[in-house]
């Protein structure tokens, strides 16, 4: 451990997937986000190292703890030992954990869900921003102030002092008929689940969806706000600041997400 590059400088990228019924949700864009990320960062792809074998290696494991029915697993691949900043060497090594989840089904909690804007740091607006390495030391930044603050979530802006997403989460906002999340150069991370709920909020043909800039004047006037991931699916923020918000919009794109997990 004293030599691991992901634990001395964070050089690790990771994925996580949500398994229902033995198998990946929307395994594709999450092999091709991950081979994105290894070559963002100029790692070595092993040859063998094919969608079918990635798939092999996280089910094998969710199969073998008896976790197939539903569970969160979590590859992370990093660059072997050797070297200081400079590595020795761009070969990869992996590690999967994975965890039981009780519904495999995506729901919707009853509940407030509360956030505010994180301030004390920013997102740069970059590419690296787009993908999961494993420094993430603003999201437990901001993890811990939402904690401190009674705050179920915080929204994260970027240098530009606009939104870019949740701590663990891409961000939408609806106003009027029209479904807004900020483009992926604003610096927010290239969400599976996002892409789902984009599509999704497309074929409905009730709603306009853009992906454009949002400032934080904008949410007080939002009729929605919710977040995205591919473990939770959507969580509707109830609270922001002194402004409630309702979830129709969200629980009618949770019934539509639901439909294509089960079909899958």
């Amino acid at each position: 451990m004293t030599q691991n590059r992901a634990f001395l400088y964070g050089d690790a990228v990771f994925e996580t997937v949500k398994i229902v019924n033995s198998k990946i949700l929307f395994l594709e864009d999450h092999y091709f986000r991950l081979m994105a990320s290894m070559r963002v960062i100029r790692m070595e792809i092993p040859m063998n190292f094919t969608m079918e074998y990635f798939e092999e290696q996280l089910l094998s494991l969710a199969i073998d703890n008896a976790f197939s029915n539903s569970c969160r697993a979590r590859i992370t691949i990093f660059r072997n030992d050797g070297g200081y900043y400079l590595p020795e060497t761009n070969e990869i090594s992996f590690l999967i954990h994975v965890v039981g989840i009780e519904n495999a089904l995506y729901a919707i909690a009853d509940q407030e869900y509360e956030v505010d804007l994180f301030k004390d740091f920013y997102v740069t607006k970059q590419l690296l921003s787009s993908i999961k390495t494993t420094n993430r030391i603003l999201n437990i930044t901001a993890s811990i102030f939402a904690n401190e603050n009674g705050l179920n979530n915080c929204l994260l802006l970027n240098d530009s002092k606009n939104v870019v997403e949740a701590i663990q989460g891409n961000i939408f906002m609806l106003m009027g008929n029209k479904l807004i999340t900020p483009p992926i150069s604003e610096g927010c991370l290239n969400g599976v689940m996002r892409k789902q709920i984009l599509e999704i909020a497309k074929n409905m043909g009730s709603l306009e969806v853009v992906e454009e800039v949002i400032s934080p004047f904008d949410l007080q006037k939002a009729d929605e706000l919710f977040i995205t991931n591919v473990i939770k699916g959507i969580q509707p923020i109830t609270k922001y600041r002194k402004k409630s918000f309702d979830a129709v919009i969200s629980k009618d794109l949770l019934g539509k997400l639901n439909e294509i997990v089960t079909a899958i």
